[in-house]
């Protein structure tokens, strides 16, 4: 268990960080908890992600740079950039979406006063 700890921390780090998430989504009535926790969880899947497309060594031979020099053997281990694009992409994208959900919240509260979601259902089945 200790050496979980210290050799895959990331890992951890990750599960708390997605339990923590989901706990927020669907435990808390308050819709801004509730983008927090989104945000959350989000930021646990791109820890999880950048770091099972980490490699340091295979087979010994340290990782090099994904600019691959034309000396290069074919099977040559190299970090592949595709993974830290792909998170940034969806870092702009939720960034995006988080405005957007925020945006919508100060409108629902300017029209029903209230960000508790059970207010609004109540408030929403009288109207």
């Amino acid at each position: 268990m200790i050496d979980l700890l210290t050799t895959r921390y990331a890992y951890v780090l990750f599960a708390a960080l997605l339990v923590v998430g989901l706990y927020m989504v669907v435990a808390s009535s308050n819709l801004v908890k509730k983008v927090i926790g989104l945000n959350l969880f989000q930021t646990a899947i791109f820890l999880f992600f950048v770091s099972t497309a980490y490699v340091s060594e295979v087979d010994g031979e340290r990782a090099q740079s994904p600019i691959i020099p034309k000396e290069a053997e074919m099977y040559d281990p190299y970090a592949s950039p595709l993974p830290q694009v792909i998170v940034l992409t969806a870092i702009v994208v939720g960034i995006a979406l988080t405005a957007v959900a925020l945006a919508l919240i100060v409108r629902i509260y300017s029209e029903y006063g209230t960000l508790d979601e059970e207010t609004l259902r109540e408030v929403r089945s009288d109207d």
